[in-house]
């Protein structure tokens, strides 16, 4: 399991969950957000007297923290609020075209997942056609970008949104495998 030293601010209740029917001088303060490592969903508590923004990176890791006091533990997709649910794709997409490369990589390495399936075709809307396209291109000469993907790989639809519908998709715990979403242990 990976663990997570960055995430990504998606929602900051300064007085808790509105649900939490606790007096107010007893609620803390909440952050909802993302790992930018292996997309897990965190509900994160800050250092007293911190205001965080939506978009924001805080240090989660095992050092000294300067703006997270611990880690409540993980959240699923439907306990996320309507602004974290919101900025979800947002900052999805924006940590996919950071590690662009990560993402590229799958595609240049991607293997079997059995004889009748192959993990490319886990990409919504890659079927048969487009993952031996996809194979027979990277045999040829691995690609560099997204772009390059999009060049040679006919007719397939942009591939960082392909990657980045696969992460939403897995997040929404209906994926029955993860290739970029790093699952809860039970």
């Amino acid at each position: 399991m990976t663990k997570e030293e960055y995430a990504v601010v998606l929602d900051f209740l300064p007085n808790g969950y509105p649900f939490d029917k606790r007096p107010m001088h007893v609620k803390t303060p909440i952050v909802q957000a993302i790992g930018t490592a292996s997309f897990a969903l965190f509900e994160l508590t800050p250092k007293k007297g911190i205001f965080l923004q939506p978009h924001e990176e805080v240090y989660i890791g095992p050092d000294k923290r300067d703006k997270i006091h611990h880690i409540a533990g993980r959240v699923s997709m439907s306990k996320l609020t309507h602004t974290a649910k919101a900025e979800l794709t947002h900052v999805v997409k924006l940590l996919v075209e950071r590690n662009q490369q990560r993402f590229v990589e799958f595609f240049n390495k991607a293997q079997p997942l059995s004889t009748r399936m192959h993990s490319i075709e886990l990409l919504p809307g890659v079927g048969k056609k487009h993952m031996w396209e996809i194979i027979e291109e990277r045999r040829v000469e691995p690609f560099k970008s997204f772009a390059d993907i999009k060049t040679r790989v006919k007719l397939l639809s942009d591939p960082e949104k392909l990657v980045i519908k696969r992460i939403l998709d897995e997040l929404s715990g209906n994926e029955k495998h993860q290739l970029f979403v790093e699952r809860e242990q039970a």
